[in-house]
């Protein structure tokens, strides 16, 4: 483990705080006292379970990046886990009738992000140039490959236009920062999508199609869970999280050394392997009998592990880290800003539900990792969508943003 100065550096005791802290958050959100359900009636529980882990980091009680709580334990174990519980039930049919203008939305977030790189940069530049000088445009292309693919496209950017460490370790803040906040906000307005797309005037049907007949294949098939039950569940899930890891690496190393293209969609990270895989397996156990161990809660073992990730990703939030170049944050929220602009446009001219703006906008932003979250926000049987976009994103982003990097390069003169 590196270095650290925080309190607790113990990675069994931040399991433990983490733990007990969402515990205590959903026992609270259950409402014992009035008062607590006036607070959490405006709060969303999703929102502490991302909040407090980032206040922890941020006061110096645990130290996020230090720990092995997210990488590996969270982000290579309980998101592919997740994955496949929450896909095992998932209704592909009803998916597919979700209609071609989900897909619309979230190229519309793709462009909104290579959009705000270029007004973000033209802006810092009146209002203080000296943020948009030397290599700033690098370390944009890399968030860029972040914002519209996920990590493995950052990295590569970086080996592109040979981003300074320093400069990538800055813009590694700004997008844990900005993308955070945007996070928490979309998990926010999620627990109010039912008022928000009234408002607005939505066309909800094919969604809300889609969650009855997952409500009542559930009612069908609920039942209390025997022990067999909950082990061939949790066999099913961290076996499936063997297979993809195993399969994972081999599979990327030979695309990276057989394959010219591989860097480009991002094949030769062992990562996007494990996704795609623990993706496919859950999709394919969609078809058989093990689809009914939904009704034995395979769904909500998985929004357990899902929880546990959204605590582990705001672990790593400081919320004082931005002090040494502040003006970094302004243009990572002038280019998100953007992107959402865009986005909200296009969203509120095709009239659709405040759930393909979400995952329109976190497909990109957050890619797999982070999607399927904000996706499961809106109900655990649509966190497979976020999957599905997150993947289009890592596929896209690298080429996408060495775009971006040759447009900000040229802005900048060099």
């Amino acid at each position: 483990m590196a270095e650290t100065t925080a309190l607790i550096t113990n990675d069994i005791v931040v399991l433990g705080l983490i733990a007990a802290t969402l515990g205590l958050i959903f026992w609270a959100s259950s409402g014992p006292t009035p008062l607590l359900r006036r607070f959490f009636a405006v709060v969303p529980a999703l929102l502490l379970c991302y909040f407090i882990p980032a206040i922890y980091n941020t006061v110096g009680l645990i130290d996020g990046h230090a720990t092995k709580l997210y990488n590996p334990v969270a982000r290579d174990v309980l998101l592919p886990a997740a994955l496949v519980l929450l896909t095992l039930s998932i209704d592909l049919p009803g998916i597919i009738r979700l209609g071609p203008k989900l897909l619309v939305v979230f190229c519309a977030g793709t462009a909104g992000v290579m959009l705000g790189a270029i007004v973000s940069f033209v802006v810092m530049g009146w209002i203080h140039p000296e943020t948009v000088a030397g290599d700033t445009w690098a370390g944009m292309a890399a968030l860029a490959g972040s914002w519209i693919g996920g990590g493995a496209n950052m990295v590569a950017m970086r080996e592109v236009f040979g981003v300074d460490a320093t400069t990538f370790g800055q813009f590694a803040v700004v997008d844990v920062a900005v993308a955070s906040l945007w996070m928490a906000v979309l998990l926010f307005l999620a627990g109010r999508s039912a008022d928000i797309d009234r408002a607005s005037g939505a066309d909800t049907r094919a969604l809300d199609e889609m969650r009855e007949r997952i409500a009542a294949y559930q009612a069908q098939h609920a039942r209390i869970p025997s022990l067999t039950d909950l082990m061939l569940i949790v066999g099913i899930a961290f076996g499936a999280v063997a297979l993809a890891h195993a399969v994972a690496v081999p599979m990327a190393a030979w695309f990276d050394a057989n394959v010219s293209w591989a860097r480009q969609f991002s094949l030769h990270s062992p990562f996007v392997w494990v996704v795609v895989i623990s993706t496919s397996i859950g999709l394919g156990l969609s078809f058989t009998r093990a689809r009914r161990l939904e009704g034995a809660g395979a769904s909500k073992l998985g929004s357990v592990m899902l929880y546990f990730l959204i605590a582990c990703i705001g672990m790593q939030m400081d919320l004082l880290a931005l002090l040494d170049r502040p003006w970094l944050f302004a243009l990572g929220v002038i280019w998100m800003a953007t992107h959402i602009l865009v986005l909200w446009l296009v969203a509120r001219a095709l009239k659709v539900p405040l759930f393909y703006f979400a995952i329109g906008s976190q497909g990109n932003i957050g890619a797999a990792a982070s999607a399927p979250v904000v996706a499961a926000a809106f109900h655990p049987s649509l966190a497979p969508v976020g999957v599905l976009l997150g993947t289009v994103g890592y596929a896209s982003g690298t080429y996408l943003a060495y775009m971006v990097g040759l447009m900000l390069r040229s802005l900048a003169g060099q």
